[in-house]
């Protein structure tokens, strides 16, 4: 196997930042707030272990058999939500002590006091670390409970260039990024297609990131899709994910379960004298990734043939090509997802600074977007600021 350049420079960084981090947290729990050599020595063995979890679990989890394997993932996943909320308490809470001991060094040269004992600095050490484990703890607990919650559902309505009067009123149930996998298994997909099939859509699509791991391990919890009911059936294109999981391979499992596949295509949806266009594209990102040109985004392929001036519904799982590609070609409407709206805070905020569209409904000229936040979730079970998310877009004429 050969290892790409690119992934040497991800993980070299990666490990920079776990092992800085672990030893940040270690000198503001441990260090700082005992000095028993004992209290010291266990810090260095639990962020030390911590930090290797992290850094090791992929590997690990190939290694060991199924069941050890996802609960090894699990522990590594939730570890890495609730660190990054303990460095964010830990990081703002010594801050505010840097700045409460400057404003005390300042009174000092005009009102000389008596210096800070060290049973004082070990007392607001603990004092520090305290809070900021309760809260980390509170806000890691809550977003652990959101993102295992069901779905808020979102409703919007869209006019639809060309789209029949006898269409008008027509529903299409989005799912997006569920992330079948370690932390996401069958219960979470049939409470899901339960409230899918409660709002009675006319058509149900997938955009994309259904899956994390392959078929054979997986194929059980996607499975429940076959119980997705709606007149016009259910619909799927590919997203990053699954060119990491086997993008061929689910595409044929998809189709056993009774999901239609769109790989660069289209299809009719309604009678004949009142239907649309909906048209499925590969992931954007694909071809950047290595895969051939006959498995990634291609438009133009998939509206080939089309009659332009009929209505169209695309789906495409990156928002990315919305402006680039959908506009030109006169979409009338594009359903993607892939940005999870950041997920937790503050990714939520990282992602609105990054992409253009991150998350809900965007309008240019007669043309509609909607960027989903996704259904389930990825890495860390947490949805803080951004909750997961079933679309119901009704078309009007």
């Amino acid at each position: 196997m050969v290892i790409k350049p690119q992934f040497l420079v991800f993980f070299g960084i990666l490990t920079l930042l776990v092992v800085s981090g672990h030893i940040y947290l270690y000198r503001r729990l441990f260090r700082d707030t005992a000095r028993h050599p004992a209290w010291r020595k266990a810090g260095v063995g639990v962020m030390g272990l911590l930090g290797a979890l992290l850094l090791g679990s992929r590997l690990l989890t190939r290694l060991l058999p199924p069941e050890p394997a996802s609960a090894l993932a699990q522990l590594s996943w939730f570890w890495m939500g609730a660190a990054t909320y303990l460095l964010l308490a830990v990081l703002v809470l010594g801050g505010v002590r840097k700045l409460s001991g400057w404003l005390e060094r300042r009174r000092a040269v005009e009102a000389p006091v008596a210096p800070v004992s060290e049973e004082r600095r070990e007392f607001l050490a603990r004092a520090t670390a305290g809070v900021a484990l309760a809260a980390s703890g509170g806000i890691a607990s809550y977003g652990v409970w959101r993102a295992y919650s069901p779905p808020v559902v979102n409703e919007v309505a869209v006019r639809l260039p060309g789209l029949p009067k006898a269409l008008d009123g027509f529903t299409i149930v989005q799912l997006s990024d569920i992330h079948v996998g370690p932390l996401i298994q069958r219960r979470f997909m049939d409470a899901m297609v339960a409230q899918a099939n409660a709002l009675k859509g006319d058509l149900v699509c997938i955009t994309g990131d259904l899956v994390d791991g392959s078929v054979e391990e997986l194929g059980f919890a996607a499975d429940a899709l076959r119980n997705l009911r709606s007149r016009h059936g259910t619909y799927f294109v590919t997203g990053n994910h699954e060119y990491y999981s086997g993008d061929e391979e689910w595409s044929e499992a998809l189709t056993r379960m009774g999901v239609t596949v769109l790989r660069n295509r289209y299809v009719r949806i309604g009678e004949p004298g009142a239907s649309f266009d909906l048209v499925g594209v590969d992931d954007w990102g694909a071809q950047r990734s290595g895969f051939p040109a006959s498995r990634g985004y291609d438009l133009a392929a998939a509206t080939a043939g089309r009659d332009t001036s009929r209505a169209s519904v695309l789906l495409a799982h990156q928002p990315a090509g919305w402006r680039e590609q959908a506009l030109k070609a006169g979409m009338g409407l594009q359903l993607s997802g892939h940005t999870h709206g950041g997920q937790f805070f503050p990714f939520n905020l990282v992602v609105s600074a990054v992409w253009e569209h991150p998350a809900g409904l965007y309008r240019e000229g007669e043309s509609s977007l909607y960027v989903s936040r996704g259904t389930g979730f990825w890495g860390p079970p947490l949805r803080v600021a951004a909750p997961p998310e079933i679309v119901k877009v009704t078309l009007l004429a």
